[in-house]
């Protein structure tokens, strides 16, 4: 048995190609949309102020003799900020607990980027017989796993407060502790009602079922629409296919869906740490929070992870409820044909196909980390009674509720 077909082997394939897509997801797609992440932050934080923001760090050209930078716009603050974060002293008190110390960083990152191993970034692509799906672990309970690992993460915050022996990083991890366990409850409850209409736990095809009923969060949706309809101005086709996904029935279903995807955004933001529920770093009131005694790349796992969870939780919104990489007109990625250009290969119109979702994936994404920044920059901090009592006293109950209101429904019925 040769090389290439040692490789194509069933287990092995599954292998090297897990390996590959982690690497893609970790270097490719996670670090630069942090880097980015962070560089929009402070463009539309300037913006909201009426700032000007980062705008002078670019190619730096003088060095070459050249009488001016280049500036780009300001985008080379996005490697400025962690070639910075690498270089600064890595200062620990005598006092910590070295061990936890250390540690703490790293539990704080390691599940953001485990949550991304089971969402779908695009459709399954076909190399002839060979179905590859565009996710690390196609799992039939990804769901589960995402509450799994993520609830992971207060781990390092804790242990990031109180291994740091200091009275402002310890409040800060009580508060969070107490900030995700209690919104970790709406969040489970608020997915309940996707489950009971899709039947299903697998992220892949809660994308698929999306795709072929329509988004949870859209009342209607074009049944048979295509791009071909749109390009060629046959209006009438794309009117008939607009009527045919509009129903009762998914008319009905969407008030309990909307009510999930605004309980599920609203809790992602507490999971998060985020503006308005920033209560665990406050800096007008805990400094900096768990974190203040770190520095350097202790500071930078803790940045990452930040940063990794919005994009992560991002990517669970956007596939639960947003339709995942899907478009009415997007095939599913085992299209043989790009609009029928006769010299792309069926193998080569499935990879463009998988692309293409790739790109509106990270395109809803996009969209969602923007809504986390806006947000940011445009409302106050809650006190921390008031956050409590959001979650125990109005969201639990209300995600409870829904979930009667969906099984309701779905009884009453057919969809």
């Amino acid at each position: 048995m040769n090389l290439s077909a040692l490789a194509m082997q069933p287990e092995i394939f599954l292998a090297w190609t897990s390996i590959i897509k982690t690497l893609v997801i970790v270097f490719g797609i996670v670090l630069p949309i942090v880097s980015l992440t962070v560089f929009a932050e402070r463009k539309v934080c300037a913006f909201i102020q009426d700032r000007v923001g980062p705008n002078r760090v670019g190619l730096p050209t003088t060095i070459l003799g050249f009488k001016k930078d280049i500036r780009l716009l300001g985008l080379g603050q996005m490697i400025a900020d962690p070639i910075k974060l690498l270089l600064k002293e890595n200062f620990i008190p005598n006092s910590v607990n070295k061990f936890y110390y250390y540690i703490a960083p790293k539990l704080a990152m390691i599940p953001a980027l485990l949550v991304l191993a089971v969402l779908p970034f695009g459709p399954n692509v076909f190399f002839g017989d060979i179905k590859v799906p565009l996710m690390v672990a196609n799992v039939d309970i990804g769901i589960l796993w995402v509450f799994a690992i993520s609830s992971l993460g207060v781990y390092g915050i804790v242990l990031a407060g109180w291994a740091s022996n200091s009275k402002y990083p310890f409040l800060g991890g009580i508060r969070s502790s107490s900030q995700m366990i209690s919104y970790e409850l709406s969040l489970g409850l608020s997915v309940i009602p996707v489950f009971l209409i899709v039947g299903t736990l697998n992220m892949q095809e809660i994308v698929m079922w999306q795709r072929e009923n329509g988004w949870m969060v859209a009342p209607f949706w074009p049944k048979g629409f295509s791009l071909e309809q749109l390009l060629h101005g046959d209006f009438a086709a794309i009117g008939a296919s607009f009527a045919a996904g509009f129903s009762v029935q998914r008319l009905l279903i969407w008030l309990p869906m909307v009510i999930s995807f605004i309980i599920f955004l609203i809790a992602m933001f507490a999971e998060t740490n985020r503006v308005p529920f920033d209560l665990p770093e406050a800096e007008q009131e805990l400094v900096g929070g768990y974190h203040t005694e770190y520095s350097s790349m202790g500071f930078a796992l803790f940045f990452l992870g930040e940063y990794a969870a919005m994009a992560a939780g991002s990517g669970v919104i956007v596939t639960l409820f947003l339709g995942g990489w899907s478009l009415p007109f997007i095939p599913d990625g085992s299209a043989t044909s790009f609009f029928g250009i006769p010299f792309i290969p069926a193998w080569g119109a499935s990879l463009i196909w998988g692309l293409i979702g790739m790109t509106i994936f990270l395109a809803k994404i996009a969209a969602m980390l923007f809504l986390f920044i806006w947000v940011r920059w445009t409302l106050p901090r809650f006190r921390y009674d008031q956050l409590m009592k959001l979650g125990w006293y109005f969201f639990f109950e209300l995600a409870l509720v829904n979930i009667f209101i969906t099984a309701l429904i779905l009884a009453l019925v057919k969809f």
